[in-house]
């Protein structure tokens, strides 16, 4: 396996296992919120949504492209657009958990009520994962996306192609011409004078 479909195997991989935690505490956060407060926070949500986008989006991403080859999903064009979407809404799930942080928990966690001093390391820890997401998926964009037009300025256009069969690395596509003069050189050149047309008329004979 090369170094690309590897690298997108491992972040595709790890993004899922931060999508299923961050699916997990922001769900337990907006359970004891509804409970006690009768709402939700939106950043709570938007957390659940993202995290939810990610578990089902991301494994069609991948299955189509083993499953079926040359699969839509399954282009380059089509997977940066969507990771550009994923990553925005990561970066803005970790700012807002930031912020909602920073308002609920001015002093840090350090309360006497175990519930709250565990709500609160819940809303860093939805802050942190959606940070390392956003990360995750914004460097393996940028990487692919280098890659994608290096390639494309060597001639070798992978836009519609997969990471697992795009050769990033392939070199400049052209036919090199040879002209048929320019074959020979040198001392095995052997160059043939034409002949001149013999005379076939004879001497006249004189008796």
């Amino acid at each position: 396996m090369s170094f690309s479909p590897l690298f997108r195997t491992i972040v595709f991989a790890i993004s899922l296992v931060f999508s299923l935690i961050v699916l997990g505490i922001a769900a337990h956060i907006t359970s004891v919120t509804l409970e006690y407060f009768g709402g939700y926070l939106i950043f709570g949500a938007l957390a659940i949504a993202t995290a939810v986008l990610t578990i089902v989006t991301i494994p069609v991403l991948f299955i189509m492209d083993v499953l079926r080859r040359g699969a839509f999903t399954s282009m380059i064009v089509v997977e940066l657009v969507w990771l550009f979407v994923l990553w925005v809404l990561w970066l803005a799930t970790g700012a807002d958990a930031a912020s909602a942080t920073s308002l609920t928990f001015p002093f840090g966690c350090n309360y006497f009520n175990p519930l709250e001093n565990q709500i609160c390391h819940e809303f860093a820890a939805v802050e942190a994962f959606a940070f390392l997401n956003f990360i995750l998926m914004f460097v393996y964009t940028v990487v692919i996306l280098v890659f994608s037009i290096v390639a494309g300025s060597r001639g070798n256009s992978v836009w519609t192609s997969s990471v697992k069969e795009a050769n990033f690395h392939a070199p400049t596509n052209g036919a090199t011409t040879t002209h048929p003069l320019t074959q020979y050189s040198g001392a095995n050149a052997t160059h043939s004078q034409p002949e001149a047309p013999s005379n076939t008329v004879g001497t006249p004979v004189t008796v």
